[in-house]
């Protein structure tokens, strides 16, 4: 029974009655190592913060897909800057910090920042002197692929970029841009070359066998993206959100356009009010795409029973969301699909 179980467990799709257990460890897409890290910190009794951390961390560590950690998605002046966040269920503290430069363990700094002072989110240069007073090393995290990335697109004219009603033209040419004296507003729907290979962030729920929940995100966010720009995955219920009530849940995906509906606050909202984790995801998504149908994005959600599912936003190109799942009942971090609506 317990082989046949077991087998469930591992056959059932994601999106169909996922066989619940604690603890339980949830990440958006297939990094391996980030869960096998964070299922190993639990194991070893670390907590459920540890393993949020120590899980992300990972993934900037392996620079997962160049869009996590450094030597990935340089902006426009060709520096790779960094954004994270960690969330404690429990006591509903925040660590976050955005546009970090030239410190590479950016989720570690975000949870510096819960345990050391008072706020919720640093940015920017002050950020960057915070992480070196609590004795983060200062490094470049410039590397000869993220140069190169750089000038392919200064060679390719600065396309594409996230300018619209500026002079000279954003779509033709690059900057430095300004207002037009006589401005002409238009809509400009620039679609990103989005892949399974073309990520921007880990996110990442834990929940502890008593039933205790934390979330995190790491990002070097949005490839030559404007310089100053803050995504999803810094913020208090966009990138993630916990709740140790109700459960917790990590977006990943076009930051500028997700960050607008909190959506791992909506989607741990409507698990308190009993939605099972698959539809609470399948909510959201609707919910965004009511505005943004072209959105690219995609959620995981947990609740303190143990069950998850995940959403995603079908896209050419994009029609299924891979993520990873460990808990007792799958023996080791799996890969789960589900399609995308």
């Amino acid at each position: 029974l317990m082989v046949a179980f077991l087998l469930l467990a591992v056959l059932t799709p994601a999106g169909v009655a996922s066989a619940a257990a604690l603890p339980v460890v949830i990440n958006t897409w297939a990094f391996r190592t980030a869960a096998e890290t964070a299922w190993r910190v639990l194991e070893l009794g670390g907590s459920e913060l540890d393993a949020v951390e120590r899980g992300c961390g990972q993934c900037e560590i392996d620079q997962c897909d160049g869009s996590v950690g450094y030597g990935g998605s340089p902006d426009e002046s060709g520096e790779t800057t960094l954004d994270a966040m960690i969330m404690d269920g429990n006591t509903m503290e925040v660590g976050a910090v955005a546009d970090l430069r030239r410190v590479k363990n950016a989720i570690g700094v975000a949870r510096k920042v819960i345990e050391y002072t008072k706020h919720t989110l640093l940015v920017g240069e002050s950020a960057s002197l915070f992480a070196v007073r609590m004795g983060f090393p200062c490094e470049d995290l410039t590397t000869q692929k993220s140069l190169s990335l750089y000038s392919e697109w200064l060679n390719q004219r600065c396309q594409p970029n996230y300018w619209k009603n500026v002079v000279p033209d954003s779509s033709k040419s690059c900057g430095p841009y300004k207002r037009p004296e006589k401005v002409t507003y238009k809509e400009e729907q620039t679609v990103l070359k989005r892949s399974a290979r073309n990520h921007d962030t880990i996110g990442m729920v834990v929940i502890g066998v008593s039933g205790t929940v934390a979330s995190g995100t790491s990002t070097n966010g949005a490839v030559h993206k404007i310089p100053g720009r803050v995504g999803d995955s810094p913020i208090a219920g966009a990138g993630s959100y916990a709740d140790s009530t109700a459960g917790g849940a990590a977006a990943t995906g076009d930051g500028d356009i997700m960050m607008r509906f909190l959506p791992s606050y909506q989607a741990v909202e409507y698990m308190r009010m009993g939605t099972d984790p698959t539809v609470a995801c399948q909510k959201v998504i609707s919910r965004i795409q009511k505005y943004a149908p072209n959105f690219f994005g995609a959620i995981i959600c947990a609740n303190t029973t143990g069950s998850y599912g995940a959403a995603c936003n079908k896209l050419p190109g994009f029609t299924q969301f891979h993520f990873m799942v460990s808990n007792p009942l799958l023996g080791q971090p799996t890969e789960q699909v589900v399609d995308c609506i």
